[in-house]
């Protein structure tokens, strides 16, 4: 049987060893040449599948098949620290460097028995092998890859302990696009890329022939480079409508911006078709509730005799009985089919009365405002109601300048002026939480009516919860009673993709200041089609760093 060219399952299930079911009946194929984007909420199980895809874990039903290699990086990578770089890279290419090894050693066997035609042909495969894989030009392919991914000035003899995670996490990626490999099953390959590696990511994902099945919350990079998606949120997904769910890895055809704009409309279709139940629920209730003398009165009049009252009341028994039976049969019948709730939307609640947009001031104005080797020199101006998107790159002063904002850096040069009754809050772009053992309800009660968690998410404690369910109660915990003027620090970081675009949603519409700032290609691109639209609220400063003056790169 000829190896599988594709990415294929079939009914697969898992369910981890304390009975915690996560994946059920999943089922979708990634062909050759496609790159799939596997996308859900926080906790849906896309770790767990691509662990299952992997090899790392074996499912506890239906059946997978991959190519005979796939290559995979998790999520948080094991790296040996104490070896250098060069280490992992050698060990990639180090199948392409033995067939290097191969034409040599044929190549001297050959001299000492020009007669032996088997080496010849052994050769002769061997010659083409090293064409189709590139070995002539492997050096010249290394130090691409290190250069796309921002590790060119890198010593490669520096130990992977001494290297920042981002740095590992990059040589992690390198390696996997130096092996020769027939598939590639990536978790959240974008972390730590700045944009010009992320662009060339998206070049070598492109031109590679085989499947490829990447899990990922950066909507840029899935717009970008995916052809196709698969959910793993039942209900949420953009295939199916009428208020019907969607099973868990349905698989779309189509870009991100495709998949955004058809669950809106499977989101409005929904929306509707459950008000229109719940409206003939009413009425159903209404009927069943209805009895004979309803029906009498309205038919009863005063001058009648008895006998025809008799009647009239006997034909509105019969009448009323045929009615309820009717309403009753089919509010069975709704029971049974119910459409149920729409996922409520994320939504600012406890607005106070005064907001920044009633000071009659600046909300900030900052004069050569500076930190030593942080935040270089700067003027900034901010309107009440402005929304200000900072950006930049690394070491530039993004979540610096918040922390003075916010009040808890004082250690800082120049002049900052800020309304002494304007309430200020700030999302960090790391949640920490030094008690674990409480609920999402107990920090913010109203944590469902907000839409940031279900019920049965709200009750557990914090240390039972994802990262991206704990995102949600820091930004609950500042958004149920609104700031006059909100920080927000890389505020889609670790949030799933529903969540993060309702969030933008809402902003929007948040009448107090705002000044956010984000690594978010997504993010950045919309706040350039709000200014082009002539959105007077959107405002941007691009900070640089103090070393290079390097200035973050405007998207076309």
């Amino acid at each position: 049987m000829p190896a599988p060219l594709h990415i294929g399952l079939d009914g697969v299930s898992f369910t981890y060893p304390d009975g915690h079911r996560v994946l059920t009946d999943i089922s979708f194929a990634v062909p050759s040449g496609s790159v799939t984007g596997l996308i859900g909420e926080n906790g849906a199980g896309k770790s767990t599948l691509l662990g299952v895809i992997s090899g790392d874990l074996s499912p506890t039903a239906g059946t997978l098949v991959t190519p005979p290699v796939t290559g995979f990086i998790a999520q948080e990578t094991s790296l040996p620290f104490t070896e250098p770089a060069s280490m992992l890279i050698d060990a990639a290419v180090d199948e392409l460097r033995g067939v290097e090894r191969a034409i040599a050693d044929l190549s001297g066997r050959m001299a000492e028995e020009p007669e032996n035609t088997h080496l010849a042909d052994d050769f002769d495969l061997a010659l083409a092998r090293a064409e189709n894989s590139g070995v002539w030009e492997l050096d010249a392919r290394i130090a691409t890859v290190l250069a796309g991914l921002g590790l060119a000035n890198v010593d490669l003899a520096t130990p992977l302990g001494e290297m920042s995670g981002g740095q590992r996490r990059r040589f992690a990626l390198a390696t996997l696009l130096l092996r020769p490999v027939d598939a590639m099953v990536l978790d959240e390959p974008t972390n730590h890329l700045d944009d010009e590696a992320v662009d060339f990511l998206v070049g070598e994902l492109e031109s590679f022939s085989g499947p490829v099945l990447a899990a990922s919350h950066d909507r840029y990079f899935l717009d970008a480079v995916c052809d196709a998606l698969v959910d793993l949120d039942p209900g949420l997904g953009a295939e199916g409508g009428m208020g019907e769910e969607t099973r868990q890895g349905a698989r779309f055809s189509g870009s991100f911006s495709d998949y955004l704009k058809a669950r809106e409309q499977r989101r409005q279709r929904w929306a509707t078709d459950y008000a229109a139940q719940e409206h003939e629920r009413e009425r159903l209730e209404k009927a069943a509730e209805q009895s004979a003398e309803d029906i009498f009165h309205s038919q009863e009049n005063k001058t009648e005799t008895r006998a025809a009252a008799k009647f009239y009341a006997d034909r509105a028994a019969k009448t009323v009985g045929n009615r309820r039976r009717a309403a009753e049969n089919r509010l069975e019948e709704l029971e049974r089919y119910q459409i149920p709730a729409p996922p409520k939307p994320l939504r600012f609640t406890g607005i106070p009365d005064h907001t920044a947009t009633s000071l009659g001031v600046p909300a900030v104005v900052a004069k050569e405002l500076a930190v030593p080797d942080r935040l270089a020199p700067l003027d900034l101006k901010v309107q009440p109601g402005d929304q200000l998107l900072v950006e930049g790159p690394n070491g530039s002063g993004k979540s610096t300048l918040l922390k003075i904002l916010d009040g808890k850096l004082t250690d800082y040069t120049g002049e900052l002026v800020m309304p002494e009754e304007m309430t200020v809050a700030r999302l960090e772009q790391d949640d920490s939480w030094t008690d674990l053992s409480v609920t999402g309800a107990d920090i913010v009660p109203e944590i469902v009516e907000m839409g940031l968690m279900t019920p049965e998410q709200a009750e557990k404690p914090l240390e039972d919860l994802s990262l991206g369910q704990r995102r949600r109660v820091s930004l609950g915990k500042i958004l149920s009673s609104p700031p006059d003027l909100l920080l927000l620090d890389e505020p889609t970081n670790h949030l799933s993709l529903a969540l993060a675009e309702e969030l933008e949603a809402a902003l929007v519409d948040f009448p107090g200041t705002v000044i956010i700032t984000s690594h978010d290609r997504w993010i950045r691109r919309r706040w350039r089609q709000r200014k082009a639209q002539k959105d007077g609220r959107a405002t941007l400063l691009t900070l640089t760093t103090l070393w290079t003056e390097e200035v973050w790169r405007e998207e076309d």
